[in-house]
């Protein structure tokens, strides 16, 4: 009996807490295989490429057993949302054509930690993307873009670059870089790696392939870490075809590039313009000038006229820039906003 008020009197003296639960669950809970792996989605746009996609997400789900794959089918006339069921892949659909309105649904609909964005038609690596996932980890970067380097072991492909698509990718990677002082050297990649942050600020206002441009302009006027990876480029297999025409889409890319620019340069933008109406203007002008301190006569009415209007219009120029770029520093703010309030990057260790 002594023993038992004893232990009584012991657990009466207890202070009466709460059980810390938490505490306790994590010390006896099990270790699950694959809990610690970061919750990554992969993301396929596919149009008609019955012929590739059914090995694409057989390979990216070797490579990331753990990732979720998804194929959104843009309105195929082929096997293709047929194909990617049968090899594993969650298949949903979007209307709207265009691969940019398709990145603006699957960046609206899927959360995850982490996002591979890759094309269906097999011309990327899926073996690299465990390396770029790596990057985007361990150095807490927004986006990993993967450059493409042509693969020449697979001689039954064609050649996965055609001169024209090279040139301008050239071309246009080159503008972005001269406006922003850095970018990427591939900048029409359909192989990215992009962080919850990036997916989440992402406006995604772009409609057909010129969304590629897109995210470059996007990580560079937040001033968002990014890097680059080398990764094969191959020739797609036989029986599939390429959707994009250079000549159309490489001008629809450079006018996105340039409104994106005037946008995100609003003021630079206008003093450029400013710059040339004024030289013309005062080219012009001065001669005029010139004239009218020497007899006090004014001849040349029309030039003048001319060259009156275009000095106004400069300065005009100006004045529409500097509203733009509040209006742009304003939307800026609002991105950065939409921008931090997700969290970085984390490797779980």
């Amino acid at each position: 009996m002594s023993d038992t008020l004893q232990k009584l009197a012991t657990a009466a003296a207890l202070p009466r807490t709460a059980p810390n639960w938490r505490a306790d669950t994590e010390q006896v809970a099990p270790h699950i295989p694959g809990l610690d792996q970061p919750d990554v989605a992969i993301l396929i746009p596919c149009f008609n490429e019955e012929t590739a996609i059914a090995k694409v997400v057989t390979d990216f789900r070797a490579a990331l057993p753990h990732a979720r794959i998804y194929v959104y089918d843009n309105n195929s006339t082929d096997r293709t949302a047929l194909e990617a069921r049968a090899a594993g892949a969650q298949v949903r659909h979007e209307a709207l054509q265009g691969k940019g309105h398709v990145v603006r649904r699957m960046f609206a609909d899927i959360d995850a930690e982490a996002y591979i964005l890759v094309d269906g038609d097999d011309t990327y690596e899926a073996e690299a993307a465990p390396a770029m996932l790596r990057l985007l980890f361990d150095r807490q970067l927004d986006m990993v873009n993967g450059t493409r380097g042509a693969d020449r072991t697979e001689a039954y492909r064609p050649q996965p670059y055609r001169p024209g698509h090279r040139l301008g990718n050239v071309l246009l990677s080159g503008i972005v870089r001269w406006v922003f002082g850095r970018g990427a050297s591939d900048l029409l990649s359909g192989y990215r790696v992009f962080s919850r942050r990036f997916v989440k600020s992402f406006p995604a206002l772009a409609a057909g392939f010129e969304t590629e441009a897109e995210f470059t302009i996007h990580a560079l006027a937040l001033h968002m870490p990014l890097r680059e990876m080398r990764t094969t480029y191959r020739g797609r297999p036989e029986g599939s075809r390429s959707k994009l025409n250079t000549i159309k889409d490489g001008l629809r890319i450079l006018r996105t590039i340039l409104a994106l620019v005037g946008q995100e340069r609003a003021l630079q933008s206008a003093g450029l313009v400013m710059g040339v109406l004024l030289l013309a203007g005062l080219s012009l002008g001065a001669p005029v000038v010139a004239e009218f301190l020497h007899t006090g006569l004014v001849p040349r009415l029309p030039t003048a006229l001319l060259a009156t209007g275009l000095v106004l219009l400069g300065f005009l120029s100006l004045g529409c820039g500097l509203v733009l770029d509040a209006v742009s520093r304003g939307r800026k703010e609002m991105k950065r906003l939409a921008y931090l309030a997700c969290a970085a990057p984390m490797r779980r260790e």
